[in-house]
């Protein structure tokens, strides 16, 4: 057994594009249109993975949309979150900030962060090797609405 991807629904594609693509830097893999059945299914890989997503099945987030659903999507604390291991927090929660993503949790810590996708998808950060140093801005932010 091997795990190959975590399925999330969006309701905007292009807006659900610019955040995972766009702001949190993931690579798009691959594209299916389906007409028959109305959706479409993008798989995103984290940039480390880029090049082995496919052939070893690193894990892969697959954005499913349906066309012609108007359903106000909603995500419940009851179903986790994505996490990713990131070369520095710092530097990745402030380049998500000046891109308008709001970090729930900061890395107070030097280890650990939490922002949420246009479609209330809780995504965890988490520093790669021993956390940093805690540093301003991030040791006095406060947590913002729920991770």
């Amino acid at each position: 057994m091997r795990y190959v991807h975590t399925m999330i629904r969006v309701s905007n594609l292009e807006e659900s594009l610019d955040f995972w693509v766009g702001k949190v830097g993931m690579v798009e893999i691959r594209r299916t249109e389906v007409p028959e059945g109305k959706f479409t299914l993008v798989f995103l890989a984290a940039p480390a993975d880029e090049g082995t997503a496919r052939a070893t099945q690193a894990p892969e987030l697959e954005l499913t949309w349906n066309w012609d659903s108007d359903e106000v999507l909603e995500t419940g604390r009851s179903w986790g979150h994505l996490a990713y291991r990131v070369d520095d927090i710092h530097a990745t929660c402030q380049r998500l900030m000046d891109a308008g993503v709001t970090i729930n949790r900061p890395p107070r810590d030097g280890r650990m962060a939490f922002f949420k996708s246009p479609d209330n998808v809780s995504v965890e950060l988490l520093q790669e090797g021993d956390a940093l140093d805690p540093v301003e801005p991030w040791v006095s932010m406060p947590n913002v609405g729920s991770w």
